[in-house]
């Protein structure tokens, strides 16, 4: 996870910056009954898929951890009942001009259905903790417990539940790399440093613009403890309805408190860049901490761990997304 920035004027400048103009969504608000989980999101079996990513080490691209999490989420699409699953691998370069492994790793559920949902979250870690408060662990590479591993863990958990129950939409389900080997000063220049694996994936997506999917929904940093998860202005700019319709979800789920109605600063993240290519897409990211104003205090250190990783918080982000996919109506 990358830069966070409360500037207007740098926000301005960077709408003012992004290729094409302001798309609209059109996604309809859920209009939720009385008894309103279909499925029930199990936060135990998504804590066990965060901790077997973390076990297998920092999840840096070409790294003996990466390629090993690469084959088990592979794996877990394919045994979790995908139609499809592709895979797409490549040499990126990155901003220091070496050329980085990516693996983009995508599971597809109803492929013949129009209507379809894309479920975005990055599975690489970022190679240096260059934010921790200690100079000695900088060199070190991140855990990524929360920042990585959670939002995976969370779509392992609705691709298993869409094994026994699918919903009545099309689902996507991507696992993007290459997510977090950025430079620190985001924005600007530097801005495309960031999310290289998803920037591969939009020019080679498995889409024509007729069949893109209604509206995408991407999980970053989601199991920090008593996380919050206020509304994220670039999500708010290109896809408000979207926001509109997980976070009235998300209230009438019982998860009011945790889903804030607060607006945050834009961000550098997947979803900027789904959205440049025309899929509304939202980020539902902790980027509010009471500690620190933006990201939890153990962001991009080496205490991104599982201590810091809460099973409430996996359970309140996990079935308010499974709420939203299972009330949606096929054409």
């Amino acid at each position: 996870m990358k830069s966070l920035h409360f500037a207007i004027i740098i926000l301005a400048m960077f709408i003012a910056g992004c290729k094409g103009a302001k798309k609209q969504s059109t996604v309809e608000v859920i209009e939720a009954p009385a008894t309103i989980d279909i499925v029930n999101f199990n936060a135990d079996s998504a804590y066990k898929y965060v901790k077997t990513q973390v076990d297998f080490g920092p999840r840096v691209p070409g790294s003996t951890g990466h390629a090993a999490c690469a084959d088990y989420l592979i794996n877990s699409l394919s045994r979790y009942g995908a139609d499809t699953v592709i895979v797409q691998r490549a040499a990126l370069k990155n901003y220091l001009d070496g050329a980085m492994p990516i693996i983009n790793i995508m599971g597809r559920y109803g492929v013949d259905k129009p209507k379809r949902v894309l479920l975005v979250a990055h599975w690489d870690t970022r190679p240096w903790a260059d934010n921790d408060p200690n100079i000695e662990n900088r060199a070190r590479a991140v855990p990524g417990a929360n920042d990585g591993a959670s939002g995976v863990g969370v779509l392992l958990e609705i691709a298993r539940q869409m094994s026994a129950k699918r919903p009545d939409v099309g689902v996507d389900i991507l696992f993007v790399d290459g997510e977090d080997s950025g430079r620190s000063d985001g924005w600007g220049a530097s801005e495309e440093t960031w999310c290289i694996g998803t920037q591969y994936w939009i020019k080679n997506m498995p889409y024509t613009q007729s069949t893109l999917p209604r509206y995408g929904i991407l999980l970053d940093m989601v199991g920090g403890i008593d996380a919050t998860f206020p509304r994220e202005y670039v999500s708010d700019y290109y896809a408000r309805a979207v926001n509109d319709k997980v976070w009235s979800m998300a209230s009438a789920s019982g998860y009011g408190k945790v889903f804030s109605n607060d607006q945050r600063g834009g961000l550098i993240d997947d979803h900027t860049f789904i959205n440049r290519a025309g899929i509304p897409c939202i980020d539902i990211i902790e980027c509010g901490h009471p500690e620190t104003g933006t990201f939890s205090p153990v962001w991009h250190t080496v205490n991104d761990d599982m201590e810091h990783i809460d099973k409430n918080t996996l359970k309140a982000v996990g079935q308010t997304v499974a709420n939203v996919l299972y009330h949606e109506k096929a054409e």
